[in-house]
């Protein structure tokens, strides 16, 4: 399945009611999911030995926060870890000239989008799925991040 396909089923999925479609094709699975706004997230599986996507999942709490604030060393163990949902290219604005989503010290809530994660030129808006407040930023803005990969620590308290 090539990239046109993979844009056309996302289109056909904003167009309608559709909540949920999978293919698989050729060892390719992918999964687009509608949410309430129509906001696309792809999910890949198994791939042939000529295309191997990591595994994407739904979106993981995730916040952002400046990385030129450096605020005293918060106690580690009550911080949550903020993971990327996939491989891409990490942005923490929704555009040129767009403000920040979130920074140090920014209060999250459940829902927010904090940053956007560029797959396959698709933007994914990451929301978080925690409450709290930001106190690092783990990545640089437009950097390359990996399946998994700390984003961030928020404080819950």
């Amino acid at each position: 399945m090539d990239i046109k396909q993979i844009q056309e089923l996302v289109k056909l999925i904003n167009k309608t009611n559709i909540g949920e479609i999978t293919i698989e094709e050729e060892g390719v699975k992918i999964t687009v999911k509608q949410k309430k706004d129509p906001v696309q997230h792809i999910i890949a599986g198994a791939a042939t030995a000529s295309y191997t996507p990591a595994p994407v999942a739904t979106p993981a709490p995730v916040s952002a926060a400046p990385v030129a604030a450096k605020p005293a060393e918060p106690k580690a163990d009550n911080l949550v870890t903020i993971k990327s949902p996939m491989i891409g290219t990490f942005y923490r604005q929704a555009g040129p000239g767009k403000p920040i989503l979130a920074g140090v010290g920014d209060e999250v809530t459940a829902g927010k989008v904090v940053c956007i994660i560029e797959a396959m030129k698709l933007f994914n808006e990451i929301e978080s799925e925690v409450k709290g407040k930001i106190v690092k930023v783990l990545v640089e803005d437009a950097s390359p991040v990996e399946y998994d990969q700390p984003l961030f620590l928020v404080d819950p308290s």
